[in-house]
């Protein structure tokens, strides 16, 4: 981190917040908030077809997806599950392997027009990867978050893709919090005018 204040700290996440790359599987880019208006549609959509959305991350992204299935259920009642439970993680992790503690879940819940949510500051993350090529195996969309480099292997696969350039941890982390919480405020009021 190249800040040694708050009031630049904040700036440069100001700054990293507003620049957020947005692209499609195809690597067509869109605006931030046509990208927003774009991940709106498919998650209300995704409610009215009667289907879910499942969400996965590691660590502070956890925490991440965590606060948004929160917000999806109660905030813009949309059915939306997380795979954080700890027994059922430490068993997968234990009799599995890491790799494999979020393609396991996604295997066993994904249906063909659900969505899954991937969160990952590097976009490296094995566990995250594999969930996700398991969840366009059986029919879904998927929605990436990251960071760190332009080019990383989750930021490919994606039906939409948020890609904040950094890769400082705290930065990439609030920014994600901070476009989801956007995206599930937007919901909450797309569905108080319906």
């Amino acid at each position: 981190m190249d800040e040694d204040s708050m009031d630049r700290y904040l700036e440069r996440l100001s700054r990293l917040m507003s620049d957020t790359q947005v692209t499609d599987s195809m690597g067509t880019a869109f605006s931030l908030n046509e990208g927003a208006d774009r991940l709106v549609d498919i998650l209300v959509a995704t409610k009215t077809r009667g289907h879910k959305i499942m969400l996965i991350g590691n660590g502070g992204s956890s925490a991440v997806v965590s606060h948004v299935q929160n917000d999806l259920c109660k905030a813009d009642g949309i059915p939306a599950m997380v795979f954080t439970e700890p027994a059922l993680l430490t068993a997968l992790g234990n009799d599995n392997g890491y790799a494999n503690i979020y393609e396991y879940p996604v295997d066993l819940w994904a249906n063909h027009q659900d969505v899954l949510i991937a969160v990952s500051s590097s976009g490296k993350s094995e566990n995250i990867l594999r969930a996700c090529n398991a969840a366009i195996g059986k029919g879904c969309s998927l929605i990436t978050f990251t960071g760190f480099e332009p080019s990383n292997p989750l930021r490919q696969l994606g039906t939409l893709n948020f890609y904040v350039e950094s890769t400082v941890y705290g930065y990439v982390e609030t920014a994600h919090a901070a476009l989801t919480h956007f995206i599930t405020d937007k919901i909450m009021d797309v569905n108080t005018i319906t």
